[in-house]
């Protein structure tokens, strides 16, 4: 077990190709953690070991591995890069003390790169700049650096620079010499130090009135800078060639903060919150931050961040507020695919328990003494979706079961039963993403499904005022069947809850009270099936003011058909409308693409709310837009940003169909209760 001040955790992330992956592996082959350097490409790596991932040659889960180095044990969660598989990315940033943001050299800030460094500086988490690749061809070196200043801030400073031969690094932390292409080494390391200094007020006044501040005090005043803020050192390396990648691990053994140096994890529960130091002997409290499923055994593997006490195998653990304890069993270290087993986890470092069913992602673990919850960030809400078939009749239960496990594993993947088009849906962030969960399906489960677009949510209402009317009379020897039932309708507030306002406004006793019930199931069956193109119905207010009754022929039954004629009666004459969910979208492109996207935007109806500028030459563009007209927009903007752009979208309101797409909608709706 080791010591909580000598455990590093880093997790890796920056946008798909930047190399993290490769790095991973570079720095376990460096520290002999690894005895033959893994490869992405030739599918060796320890990291990337599902199927799906070996195919694509691009990570899709995040993956735990540590190492040894310097006299610290550093754990690495890997995470994956492409904005479709973002999810893992984020859930992963709160079980790590320090983010690697990882970008290449050749393809500078990449979208999710801006988006994880946001994510890092809005966690307050140490933050350090890794440039890989940094051996490819024609890299303006200085035009990288000012653009990721820019973009940064001020405090990204260089803590080596690539040599001449970009076959090695020359340290700028406490060398003041040597020969780089980049820049002139004397130069960054004064700056390196005067960000490091400014954290510690004694430095800085020494260092303002003229006293060299020895590489002892820098060292230790390093790591509060970090956490300050006020330095993010810009480290370069070719993790393929192992260039750097040694240079890369004195720092995070030496710089980058422990668990005991960082600010105490916390626990919110209401108003109130507790403080969790990472102390072995305290109250046991872990997060849950991955879960993941053995493709080949299907046995269930949770990864836990231990923030205090320690997990051992016969620890009595609680999940959330539940009171059922849990037997965790064994205590597994992870490297990649494969777990060891250890004696024990303790506060500050990173476990795994298998076979435990009921853990999510999110989740807390204690033994009794800790309660509430952690604050973790916010996911990306699935908005590219798909309704899913079987392929082979019979198999919906056991569709159904496997993408149970799926939504465990990613927590930007939904599944729904829509109840109003009856459609099973799937949720993603975007067709690649929905792909490969359905590719996973299939390999580890040997199901597969057909799939297309699902049907939009319409809704139906009315825009004005009508009376209805509707006599049931029903004659079949011996006792028959009477109610008559007079109402009338309104249009009701716009996106009203509930959304039907029924009121009874029967006066003496033409309609007796005990049968407003089935009146009222009557109408409430129309609102839920429609009158116009088959959609549930909204914001309608409705008055039941006469009727006619039979001492002996009136029962809820004639009762619940004289309301459901009478209601689909006055909703004909009430110029009923078809509404529309409408979206607010956020869409991140190039400054140059604005013109593009607007004028796309324009043609799908949409509004455009507004524009920000973010640094880097980015722009998000705010608007409201129909979501039938943006179900498939994740490769409309890939397509004109050649894959820079990306967008998000959260439902807003329902709002009043155009005439002539509400004409198309009840023909297609008509066409298809003939042919049924």
């Amino acid at each position: 077990m080791a010591d909580t001040n000598d455990i590093r955790n880093i997790v890796l992330l920056g946008h798909g190709g930047s190399g993290k992956t490769s790095l991973a592996e570079a720095m376990l082959h460096k520290t002999g953690t690894t005895n033959r350097l893994g490869s992405v490409d030739e599918q060796t790596s320890i990291c990337d070991y599902y199927d799906e991932e070996k195919e694509h040659q691009h990570s899709i889960q995040s993956a735990l591995v540590h190492l040894k180095h310097g006299g610290r044990l550093i754990n690495i969660i890997d995470t994956p890069g492409a904005p479709d598989f973002i999810g893992p990315a984020i859930k992963a940033i709160p079980a790590a003390e320090t983010a690697v943001i990882v970008l290449s050299a050749a393809a500078g800030i990449e979208t999710n790169t801006r988006k994880l460094f946001k994510l890092a500086t809005q966690a307050n988490m140490p933050r350090v700049i890794v440039v890989n690749k940094m051996d490819a061809e024609n890299v303006a070196f200085p035009e990288l650096i000012k653009g990721i200043q820019e973009t940064f801030g001020p405090q990204c400073r260089c803590a080596n620079l690539p040599g001449a031969d970009k076959a090695s690094v020359v340290d700028c932390i406490e060398n003041e010499t040597g020969d780089s292409p980049l820049m002139d080494v004397a130069q960054a390391h004064t700056e390196l130090i005067e960000s490091v200094i400014e954290a510690n007020d004694e430095l800085m006044e020494s260092y303002l009135g003229g006293e060299e501040i020895s590489t002892e005090k820098i060292a230790a005043v390093f790591v509060e800078a970090l956490k300050a803020g006020t330095i993010i050192p810009i480290v370069f390396t070719d993790a393929r060639k192992e260039i750097g990648v040694g240079e890369l691990l004195d720092i995070i053994a030496k710089y980058t903060p422990s668990p005991l140096q960082v600010k105490a994890a916390q626990l919110t529960d209401g108003d109130s919150s507790t403080e969790l130091k990472a102390d072995p002997a305290g109250p046991l409290a872990g997060l849950v931050f991955r879960v993941a499923f053995d493709p080949r055994s299907n046995i269930k593997y949770s990864t836990i961040r231990i923030f205090s006490g320690t997990i051992e195998s016969d620890t009595n653990l609680l999940r959330n507020d539940e009171k059922k304890g849990i037997r965790p069993g064994h205590i597994l270290k992870s490297q990649g695919g494969e777990n060891k087993e250890i004696d024990s986890g303790s506060a500050g470092d990173i476990i795994t328990l298998a076979k435990i069913e009921e853990l999510k992602i999110g989740d807390l673990l204690h033994d009794g003494r800790a309660a509430g919850k952690f604050e973790v960030p916010d996911v990306p809400e699935p908005m590219f979706s798909l309704a899913l078939e079987p392929t082979t009749r019979g198999d919906e239960q056991k569709i159904g079961a496997a993408l149970e496990k799926l939504c465990d594993e990613d927590p930007c993947f939904k599944v729904t039963r829509d109840q109003q088009t009856k459609e099973l849906v799937a949720s993603g962030l975007g067709d690649l993403h929905l792909r490969v969960i359905l590719e996973k399906m299939q390999n580890r489960s040997k199901l597969s499904v057909t799939t297309k677009e699902p049907k939009i949510p319409y809704r139906e209402t009315i825009a004005a005022k009508a009376e209805g009317h509707y006599r049931h009379k029903k004659q079949t020897g011996g006792a028959g069947q009477f109610g008559e039932v007079y109402l009338r309708v309104e249009p009701g507030e716009r996106n009203s809850d509930p959304p039907l306002d029924f009121n009874w406004d029967i006066f003496g006793a033409s309609i007796p009270g005990q049968y407003e019930p089935a009146v009222a199931k009557g109408i409430n069956e129309v609102m839920q099936k429609g009158v116009i193109a088959g959609f549930p119905m909204q914001d309608i207010k409705v008055s039941v003011y006469d009727g006619k009754h039979h001492p002996v022929d009136s029962k809820e039954v004639a009762f619940r058909a004289a309301g459901k004629g009478a209601f689909i009666d006055a909703i004909k004459n009430s110029k009923p409308v078809l509404l529309e969910p409408i979206v607010n979208i956020e869409v991140t492109i190039p400054a140059e693409h604005v013109g593009d996207i607007t004028g796309d935007l324009a043609s799908k109806r949409g509004r455009v709310q507004g524009q920000d500028m973010l640094a880097g030459n980015f722009i998000v563009i705010k608007a409201q837009v129909p979501l039938a007209e943006v179900t498939q927009y994740n490769s409309q903007v890939k397509s004109v940003t050649s894959g820079r752009g990306s967008y998000s979208m959260t439902l807003s309101h329902y709002e009043v169909v155009p005439p002539n797409v509400q004409q198309q909608i009840i023909a297609q709706y008509s066409k298809k209760k003939e042919s049924d």
